[in-house]
């Protein structure tokens, strides 16, 4: 059998083996059921003779396990082994659960490819290579198939095949550069979560007992229909109902192509669910409505609120305009300039932002005043400045930018016709920057 023999009989958990060598905390074993941290899954914890083990590696294709503190036992001497089961039987779960949503990926995802996972204390993280984009209704179906897949009580096992027949076969999920355990002279270890009426159904049992095949399930329908298959060297469960509960927590994109998948398993998925449902029924006591009426109340909501922000900015802006039209210009190098605070005095704020502040700028400049400028402070301090065409041999709107930023602090810039500045430490008014636009000398 290719791989670790933890992987071959991942239920056993106490064993008696011979001492072959130690050196200093570092001990080899005879035989070993502990399994080398090897594929994203951790190292089994336990105890050798009673001292604890903190760390298995592989060398050479031997576990090294690494002591707590340098044992009493001697080379030779026959010691007793305890695997801690708690742990050992979280990362079966675990790993199990990382094919299951695998095969879940298989019926919802285009252009499949494996590219990874990893075994946290708290959650596990799948890596898929898909054209796919997971959005939050896929991550849900994710999270449904997955634990349908539990809920069948679907078997697990395992079995070595020749390597070149498992490239050849597309339903292997197969990545050597991942998976470098599951391979051994030659062979490979490969993991199936076969069909669900493997366990009692109407379906029909079919063995296949070439090595090229796995065990797979014939339904009424005539197809076979596996869960997963995959190349994998770490231990599982034998049937997916030992899994338990499983809750799928979220994604990522940690690299070009590739989409993340964070699930948890046991009490961590439990707890996960316990606050997901504490929010949907704080929601539906919120809003009033009956929890399968949240999402569509949550929707008419956020409907309305964009309704009435796009109101609030079509005020905003109309206010704008009425500053610049009731606004007292001046005159400088022969061009009218007008100033003015969106809001009104000291600069208070009517939350029209930089851009739409520069859309209104450009509009009037040329036709209220050769120079526009309107300051800010929807989100953070900013002002913004237009000028006219025909207006640009004479001044810049990046000049007037420069000038309120080398008295105002901040900085920005822009071109002739359009420029915009920010971070001020606050937003200067009306009269300030008019008194700058007035008596600077612009370079």
């Amino acid at each position: 059998m290719s791989g670790q023999r933890a992987a071959a009989e991942p239920y056993a958990t106490r064993f008696e083996t011979e001492v072959t060598a130690i050196d200093g905390r570092r001990v080899w074993l005879e035989t070993s059921y502990f399994y080398g941290e090897s594929g994203g899954q951790p190292a089994d914890r336990g105890t050798i003779d009673g001292t604890a083990v903190e760390d298995v590696q592989l060398e050479d294709g031997e576990q090294v396990h690494v002591l707590a503190a340098e044992p009493s036992f001697r080379a030779g001497q026959r010691v007793l082994c305890s695997i801690d089961w708690s742990f050992r039987m979280y990362c079966m779960r675990a790993h199990t659960a990382s094919h299951a949503l695998y095969g879940a990926g298989r019926r919802l995802l285009d252009d499949l490819g494996y590219g990874g996972f990893d075994i946290g204390e708290e959650k596990v993280r799948v890596d898929l290579e898909t054209t796919s984009e997971l959005d939050d209704e896929t991550l849900l179906e994710l999270d449904s198939l997955v634990n349908r897949a539990v809920w069948e009580s679907r078997p697990v096992s395992w079995e070595d095949i020749p390597v070149a027949d498992a490239r050849e076969r597309e339903d292997i999920a197969f990545n050597e550069a991942t998976e470098d355990g599951a391979f051994q002279k030659g062979r490979v270890r490969i993991v199936t979560i076969g069909g669900a009426d493997e366990n009692g159904g109407n379906g029909t049992r079919a063995r296949n007992r070439s090595s090229a095949g796995p065990t797979v399930t014939t339904s009424t329908d005539g197809s076979a229909e596996p869960w997963d298959i995959a190349a994998c060297g770490g231990t599982h469960v034998r049937n997916t109902r030992e899994i338990g509960p499983v809750t799928v927590l979220g994604r990522s994109n940690p690299g070009e192509g590739m989409t993340r998948v964070e699930f948890s398993v046991g009490p961590t998925a439990i707890d996960r669910r316990r606050e997901e449902k504490a929010v949907a029924l704080t929601a539906r006591q919120e809003l009033g409505v009956p929890l399968e009426e949240v999402g569509d109340e949550l929707a008419r909501l956020q409907d309305e609120r964009d309704d009435l922000a796009a109101e609030v900015q079509t005020l905003q802006r109309d206010l704008v305009d009425h500053q610049l039209e009731s606004a007292d210009s001046f005159e400088r190098d022969g061009l009218e300039w007008l100033a003015v605070a969106a809001g009104g005095e000291g600069g208070e704020s009517t939350g029209i932002d930089a851009n739409d502040a520069g859309e209104i700028a450009r509009d009037e400049a040329g036709d209220r005043a050769a120079v526009v400028v309107i300051s800010g402070s929807a989100g953070s301090p900013y002002a913004v400045a237009s000028v006219a065409e025909d207006a640009q041999e004479t001044i810049s709107a990046s000049a007037v930018i420069d000038a309120l930023t080398a008295e105002f602090g901040g900085g920005g810039g822009g071109s002739d016709a359009l420029a915009q500045a920010g971070g001020f430490a606050e937003l200067p008014d009306e009269d300030e920057i008019r008194d700058v636009l007035e008596s600077v000398e612009f370079q």
